[in-house]
């Protein structure tokens, strides 16, 4: 289901503690509590342990704290993740090399186009998807999650508009959209005077990928694919500074 997930193992605890080691409990990134807790306060703990593990999207040992007359447990709290999503809007010169590096970074590769002569399996045999329809009509009803990196690279700016309109809210892990600095003004503009929030805005990498001077398609790849991964490592950068 493509559903974040967090497993919380009990790895030691007092004896006389009706939860022994071994037992396990699930936390939905929904928040919901899977598996019975003996109390309100061990399972607040589980809550709190598996929604942080979610949140850094990453796994490890903890130790619960003692509340409420439940004494202080270890843990491990594996965070259980989606394979990232990589879903490239635009069928297009660049949208070839990008399709084939990102899927040996491990991301899953969607390509969504309206042209079926670009929009191919011959074209992208790297890709796990190919989408060849209308591209508003398809973004629409796609399942747009913290796992899916979207990038607009469509031959057009007005494609790129109403896929970036229809994007935007969703709680995206990145989205960026290519275009000289005049087009993506004009792009942004058009969304702020239709009500989109500023904070929504910010959260758009345009123009698309770090600036290293690429001018090949395959070094534009290369450009938006380092930004996407300096996205999704930035708070185990943080941490290592």
């Amino acid at each position: 289901a493509r559903r974040r997930f967090a497993l919380v193992s009990i790895v030691a605890g007092p004896e006389a503690f009706p939860v022994p080691a071994g037992a396990r409990f699930g936390v939905t990134e929904e928040g919901a509590l899977l598996g019975r807790a003996p109390d309100p306060a061990f399972a607040e703990a589980l809550l709190a342990a598996g929604k942080d593990a979610l949140a850094a999207g990453r796994s490890r040992r903890l130790r619960l704290p003692a509340s409420g007359g439940v004494p202080a447990l270890e843990a491990f709290v594996e965070a259980v993740l989606p394979q990232p999503e990589l879903l490239i809007v635009g069928a297009g010169h660049i949208a070839v090399p990008l399709a084939r590096m990102a899927k040996s970074l491990d991301f899953r590769v969607v390509v969504l186009d309206d042209r079926a002569a670009f929009a191919n399996p011959q074209r992208f045999p790297e890709a796990d998807q190919v989408i060849a329809a209308n591209i508003p009509a398809t973004m629409k009803g796609y399942p747009l999650t913290s796992d899916t990196h979207l990038v607009l690279v469509t031959r057009g700016h007005q494609l790129d508009q109403e896929a970036l309109k229809l994007a935007i809210h969703a709680p995206l892990g990145y989205i960026g959209m290519i275009g000289s600095k005049r087009r993506v003004r004009a792009v942004l503009d058009h969304l702020r005077r239709h009500g989109v929030p500023e904070e929504r805005l910010a959260a758009v990498h345009a123009p698309i990928g770090l600036p290293i001077g690429a001018e090949t398609p395959a070094e534009i790849a290369v450009s938006i694919l380092a930004e996407i991964v300096a996205v999704r490592r930035a708070d185990r950068r943080r941490s290592a500074r």
